[in-house]
């Protein structure tokens, strides 16, 4: 499963995106405010791809889906919630959006949960977050190969280890790795 966030409208206060689930529109997001440097709690994670698991939050006391590796942030979910009053660097969902604000929060976590869920059950999850007018994420080693895709390709001199095919991570402490759909489904 590939998600993909495109980041749309950037206000003083908040940004609202579209998620694609599969290269389809799901919902609409809400974000933090995009910042050069980050402000606890009032800015939004750094653009770029990052893995999803599901697994509980005690702050919720229910299991959602969690980005791993962001970059100076710990506790990034996907969940429920209408205005940047409800995140502090989380994703939000939503079915409709007006300024600041999405609505329909819950019917569309309901809708897109179960989705993460069955795909996580069977298949590594990537999001990627994308600015407007970006083709080069954040971290210069990485770099979109196609619009609308998760697919990256390692431009640094630093090399990964070959899949192993099994399930866990075999990334050093805290590195980000992105993989090639390709290497994805060798994974699996």
């Amino acid at each position: 499963m590939e998600l993909k966030v495109l980041r749309k409208e950037l206000t003083a206060r908040s940004t609202i995106g579209e998620l694609h689930v599969d290269g389809k529109f799901e919902c609409y997001t809400l974000e933090d405010a995009v910042r050069p440097v980050k402000i606890k709690g009032v800015t939004a994670i750094p653009a770029g791809v990052y893995e999803v698991v599901v697994n509980f939050s005690q702050r919720f006391q229910r299991p959602l889906p969690l980005l791993l590796v962001v970059p100076n942030f710990d506790g990034v979910r996907i969940h429920a919630g209408n205005t940047d009053a409800d995140t502090e660097g989380c994703l939000l969902v939503g079915k409709s959006k007006a300024a600041d604000f999405i609505g329909g929060s819950r019917a569309a976590f309901d809708a897109l949960f179960p989705k993460i869920q069955h795909a996580a059950m069977r298949e590594k999850i990537f999001i990627e977050i994308a600015q407007p007018g970006d083709a080069v994420q954040p971290d210069s080693a990485v770099r979109t190969r196609g619009a609308g895709s998760a697919r990256r390709e390692m431009t640094s001199s630093k090399k990964r280890a070959p899949s192993s095919g099994v399930s866990g991570s075999t990334r050093s402490a805290g590195a980000q790795q992105p993989r090639s759909t390709s290497a994805r489904k060798r994974a699996r």
